[in-house]
C-alpha cells in the first residue's frame, strides 16, 4: 500500500545534500536511467546556484529523504540548442513544466513512494499555477511509466511516435484517479 501522501514533503536541495545525491547518482537503478553520476551531480549544484532554472527537491518521507525530483520550465528548452535533438519540446505550451524523479535508495523501490511523491508534487505545481505537467521517461523504464500513470500522467496521444526511442512524453490529467 503506497503511503499517505501526507507523510510526503520536498526540500529545496542545498549543498549539504551532494554526498547523499552523489551516493544515490552511483546505485545501480539510478546509472540504468541517469547520466555519469559526477556530470549529473554537476547538472543540480548548477540548480541550486543558480545557473540553471531547474528547481530540484529532495523526497522526504516522514522527514527522512527518500528520493529527488526536480521540475524544469519547458519554455526555456524551446530554443534550438534543445529542440534539435528533442524536437517534441516545440509540440508543448511554453508555460508547461515538466518533472524527473527517482527513488534514493534501492530498498524504497516498488513501495508506492514514487507514485505518492509525483501526486503530492503535482498538487503543489497546480497549487502554484502550473495547468500543463509533462513527464518523459524511458518506454523501457517499466516501474517508472507504471508509477507516473498510477500518479494520472497519460500518453500525449499527439506525440506517440513522435519523440524517438528512449522518450514516451506524458501529460498529467487532471480528471485520472490519483493516489489520495
Amino acid at each position: 500500500m503506497p503511503p499517505d501522501p501526507r507523510r510526503i514533503a520536498f526540500a529545496p536541495v542545498m549543498p549539504e545534500h551532494y554526498p547523499l545525491l552523489a551516493a544515490w547518482l552511483e546505485a545501480p537503478h539510478w546509472r540504468e536511467w541517469w547520466g555519469d553520476p559526477v556530470e549529473e551531480l554537476g547538472f543540480i549544484r548548477d540548480m541550486v546556484e543558480g545557473r540553471d532554472t531547474t528547481r530540484p527537491f529532495l523526497i522526504l518521507l516522514d522527514g527522512r529523504p527518500v528520493g529527488y525530483i526536480q521540475v524544469w520550465f519547458v519554455g526555456h528548452h524551446q530554443n534550438e540548442g534543445w529542440t534539435k535533438d528533442h524536437p517534441w519540446l516545440a509540440a508543448l505550451p511554453a508555460r508547461a513544466v515538466g518533472v524527473d524523479l527517482s527513488i534514493g535508495a534501492e530498498g524504497d523501490l516498488s513501495r508506492g513512494i514514487g507514485s505518492a511523491a509525483l501526486g503530492a508534487f503535482v498538487a503543489r505545481l497546480r497549487a502554484e499555477g502550473h495547468d500543463t505537467i509533462i513527464i518523459d521517461p524511458d518506454p523501457a523504464n517499466a516501474r517508472a511509466v507504471r508509477a507516473y500513470g498510477k500518479a494520472g500522467f497519460r500518453p500525449i496521444p499527439a506525440l506517440l511516435g513522435r519523440t524517438g526511442e528512449g522518450v514516451l512524453i506524458l501529460q498529467h490529467d487532471p480528471k485520472a484517479n490519483e493516489i489520495s
